[in-house]
């Protein structure tokens, strides 16, 4: 059994004869996209865990994308009355468009394991343990042999809109120069399995033979690092033409 983004009023907190629980199955997977408080949140969707699999897609309860302005979210590229049901529920939605996209792509929506959401955004909870992570959605069921645990709750980041998955990577980037400088420092990767766009791995000083650290969700499964694309810039102009290079990157992916 699959739950999507379960109901929370009149459900939460209820005896497991009136609502869905791992019980009810063999195996039970649930995604909660829409899990804040009803009041005064309005949140639809139950927060806590009752499956074999809970996943919390985003902390799952504001959803990317969630939060356009009401005009250009009811003209959606779906059509009008999509996108209206889009602007009354869109968090609540989300479930079983992260769902159909994981049919599209069996080896995205990767849940981490974590105490929490915030945990997860320090990086503690990556990469994968040996036995792996599941995907959420379709494809949940491939984990049924491996879960040790009474309830588990994994987390993940989706894209804003159509296709929602993300393939989550650790960079690491040692600097090379002569002159700390202000500015950002961004990232491609290039791979066997596709290219990703310019991914942010750092903002503020710059410090040459300082080493900086960040996750990035990124388009595409890369596959196969073939090549890293290194950009720096300067956030104001300086005469003095700093130069700074890459010392060494390396690249970690939360799958392998």
């Amino acid at each position: 059994l699959s739950g999507l983004d379960p109901a929370q009023p009149y459900f939460q907190s209820t005896p497991i004869e009136v609502r869905l629980d791992k019980s009810d199955a063999e195996f039970v997977d649930v995604i909660h996209t829409d899990s804040a408080p009803t009041i005064p949140y309005l949140g639809f969707g139950m927060s806590t865990a009752i499956g074999h699999l809970d996943f919390y897609p985003n902390g799952g309860e504001q959803m990317p994308g969630c939060g356009k302005n009401p005009v250009s979210q009811i003209v959606d590229l779906d059509g009008i009355w999509e996108g209206t049901r889009d602007f009354v529920a869109c968090n609540h939605l989300r479930s079983y468009k992260y769902y159909s996209d994981s049919i599209i792509y069996p080896d995205g929506f990767l849940g981490y394991a974590c105490a929490s959401y915030d945990v997860f955004e320090t990086g503690k909870c990556f990469p994968c343990p040996r036995e792996g992570c599941p995907n959420m959605g379709h494809f949940a069921d491939k984990f049924k042999g491996k879960i040790k645990n009474n309830f588990l709750k994994l987390y993940l980041n989706t894209g804003e809109n159509k296709d929602f998955a993300l393939w989550r990577y650790k960079v690491t980037v040692t600097l090379s120069g002569k002159k700390k400088v202000k500015g950002y420092v961004n990232i491609a990767l290039y791979g066997s399995g596709g290219n990703t766009r310019q991914h942010q791995i750092f903002k503020g000083t710059l410090q040459p033979h300082n080493t900086y650290t960040n996750f990035i969700d990124v388009e595409v499964n890369i596959g196969t690092v073939t090549k890293v694309k290194f950009l720096w810039n300067n956030n104001l102009l300086n005469p003095t033409f700093p130069k700074l290079g890459a010392a060494t990157i390396t690249v970690q992916s939360g799958e392998n």
